[in-house]
């Protein structure tokens, strides 16, 4: 399985791929996307949203892995980071890819053992997880612990709630579908009793 792990950050977002093999995880690619600091917000949702689709189509992963949405003491704060998450998952939902969401605290915990975890413990775990040298960006260290708490949970058969509602909802709403016209109207009568019903 590979998994793509996304930390979302208007500033910088974080990106990590990871491949299972067996028992054994690598690490295929990590960094961060960083838009010039002197475009508006709109300019930068593009360019995170393009990085992140090349990103997809040529790392081709399985499952792409963004962390929920936490609360800031700034509104504002909050409210950029739901549009960069925004971003994020239409650049997943429209190569088709599979998106799951998990919040900072899973994510955490998966990978050090306690949702209360610094970051300096989740790039530590990281590294050591993946064997990498030490010196990970903070942004691709949380990217990277996306993936590995998702695999973790494919190895112990988490039930399918990781799956993102947020992302299904996206995924109908850009192909325009509907209840009412997935079901042409007259396929929704109940069909009638067929006559040579045989009878014991």
């Amino acid at each position: 399985m590979r998994v793509l792990g996304l930390d979302p950050g208007s500033r910088r977002t974080g990106y990590g791929l990871v491949e299972k093999n067996g028992n054994r995880l690598v690490c295929l690619a990590h960094g961060t996307v960083a838009p010039a600091a002197r475009l508006g917000l709109p300019q930068r949702l593009h360019a995170i949203a393009g990085r992140v689709g090349e990103l997809i189509e040529s790392g081709r992963p399985d499952v792409v892995v963004v962390e929920q949405a936490f609360y800031h003491e700034s509104a504002r704060s909050t409210l950029v980071l739901g549009h960069v998450r925004g971003a994020l998952l239409v650049a997943a939902v429209q190569r088709g890819v599979e998106v799951a969401e998990y919040s900072p605290r899973e994510i955490k915990m998966s990978v050090t053992g306690t949702g209360a975890a610094a970051k300096q413990q989740v790039a530590f775990m990281v590294e050591r997880l993946l064997r990498l040298p030490a010196g990970l960006p903070a942004d691709a260290a949380d990217a990277l612990a996306c993936a590995l708490c998702h695999l973790q949970r494919a190895r112990l058969s988490a039930p399918a709630r990781a799956a993102s509602a947020a992302a299904l909802r996206l995924e109908a709403l850009l192909a325009g579908r509907s209840t009412s016209q997935s079901t042409p109207p007259s396929t929704r009568r109940s069909a009638p009793r067929s006559a040579s019903r045989s009878t014991r």
